[in-house]
């Protein structure tokens, strides 16, 4: 009873400091409307000087949170996109804020057209629990670079991660910029019907849908970028061992726990076996032993961990076959946090991990007879935020790439389209909407203003009343046709 008494307190004193510093925000927004191109850039060098600072204390904090995270996939997948992304920006900004000259009619000529790319205001960012440093950092930048003010929601679930990064963006840049917001689900709740001019949230479909219906009220535009299950086609004729590897180090890294991991695998019937057999090996080359390698993450919590085994043995019940892969044939069930890849042969639609994200490192397969079966499959299912194919045929790369919808795609390869600086990323339909990294990320968080101007020669008296001149008529005959 006291420690909730205590958490509600605490929440209620966050709640109260987030609505301050959200007012600040806005009030210096107001006072400095368009900040210039060297001011945006001196933040961006800014937010690299600390994040390469931090570095080593956030990889640290991040393996403590997970109780065992990968330190290389910590610079991996989170300091270097990070750092990579301010490199990008700092060297495209210049060309992103110039106004974009648009077309204009003789109708109305002598005359420009331009869009002029503002910033939206203040910006707000709730951060997952699965890359807690690149998915705070990535959208901070597309605002920063957009000379937004932002306000940043850390995961609960990452305690010493959020703790460190709200540290280190204190001691880089003043509250009325850059906010870093912490605490449990009520202070979310909260932050998500705030009236943000932007709030991009990453997570699950379903608490998706709550903060898109709070930001509703407050007419908010959201980016959502969400999850879903994530299919793998491996081709008829592609190696298997070049798909089993690329497909094992996608749904490897972070332990299954990333938002575009293959979330099953589309394999031709007669190339099962050999596809699980490569996939065995090649998992086992990457990581010989789990208990004590420290590249193998563990699980986040025991929520999560528990959430997981339940798919297992409700898969085991109804009848799927599960290939533990293993290599050293350890003992994980004694506090480590660490499921072993396990491969599901025989799923059926009635198995919770056919129906929900994963989200883990579990992996079933499903057989087909032809591609368009595969393709159908997918279509016949919710829109997934990523798609992989595997196989050299140039012609049955466009097949799919015509057929098939989802946030974004790799041919040959897995996760790395979210590495790509110069492609957006975002999700579609369940798995999603709008998009942002690089170029598309400035316009996301820019608000794109058209402006019509002219001079002191105005042909638009023209057609002005009254009505049924012989210039109205020359008018209708030229431009009604």
């Amino acid at each position: 009873m006291g420690a909730t008494v205590v958490q509600l307190t605490d929440s209620k004193k966050q709640i109260q400091h987030t609505h301050r510093v959200f007012k600040d925000q806005n009030r210096a927004f107001r006072n400095n409307p368009m900040p210039s191109l060297t001011e945006r850039q001196e933040n961006l060098k800014r937010l690299k000087r600390a994040l390469l600072n931090y570095q080593e204390r956030l990889v640290e904090a991040m393996d403590r949170d997970f109780s065992c995270r990968s330190r290389d996939e910590s610079r991996i997948a989170e300091v270097m996109p990070s750092v990579q992304g301010i490199n990008y920006a700092l060297k495209h900004l210049d060309e992103w804020m110039k106004p974009s000259k648009r077309h204009v009619s003789v109708l109305f000529r002598p005359a420009s057209n331009k869009v002029y790319y503002q910033p939206k205001g203040v910006v707000g960012v709730i951060v997952p629990w699965n890359y807690p440093l690149y998915l705070a950092i990535g959208p901070l930048v597309a605002s920063m670079a957009a000379g937004n003010r932002t306000m940043i929601k850390m995961s609960e679930y990452t305690p010493h991660t959020s703790a460190l990064f709200k540290e280190m963006i204190e001691g880089s840049f003043p509250e009325d910029l850059v906010s870093v917001i912490t605490g449990e689900a009520e202070v979310a709740a909260d932050f998500s019907g705030l009236a943000f001019n932007h709030l991009l949230f990453t997570g699950s479909t379903s608490v998706g849908k709550l903060v898109m219906r709070a930001a509703a009220e407050n007419l908010t535009p959201v980016t959502l970028e969400l999850g879903g299950k994530s299919p793998a086609i491996v081709s008829s004729d592609v190696p298997l061992a070049d798909a089993a590897q690329r497909l094992a180090f996608g749904k490897a890294f972070n332990a299954g726990q990333t938002c575009v991991a293959p979330d099953y695998v589309l394999c031709p019937a007669d190339r099962v076996q050999g596809f699980v057999d490569e996939f065995r090996t090649q998992f086992s080359s990457m990581y010989p032993s789990l208990r004590d390698n420290d590249d193998y993450t563990a699980i986040i919590n025991e929520r999560q961990y528990q959430r997981l085994q339940g798919y297992l043995d409700d898969a085991r019940a109804k009848g799927a076959e599960l290939i533990e892969i293993n290599p050293a044939r350890e003992n994980l069930k004694d506090g480590t946090r660490k499921i072993p890849l396990t491969l599901v042969l025989k799923a059926t639609e009635d198995m919770k991990l056919m129906q929900d994200e994963i989200f883990g490192p579990i992996l079933p397969i499903v057989s087909y007879s032809s591609l368009d079966e595969a393709i159908h499959y997918i279509n016949d299912r919710p829109r997934p935020l990523a798609l992989y194919f595997f196989g050299y045929d140039k012609a049955m790369q466009q097949h799919v790439v015509d057929n098939t919808l989802s946030g974004g795609m790799c041919i040959n390869d897995a996760l790395m389209h979210v590495a790509q600086d110069d492609l957006p990323f975002g999700g579609i339909g369940d798995s999603g909407m709008g998009h942002y990294h690089g170029r598309e990320g400035f316009h996301t968080f820019s608000h794109h203003r058209a402006i019509f101007t002219k001079q002191r020669f105005n042909s638009g008296k023209y057609v002005y009343a009254p009505h049924g001149t012989a210039m109205h008529k020359m008018v209708y005959r030229m431009f009604i046709r």
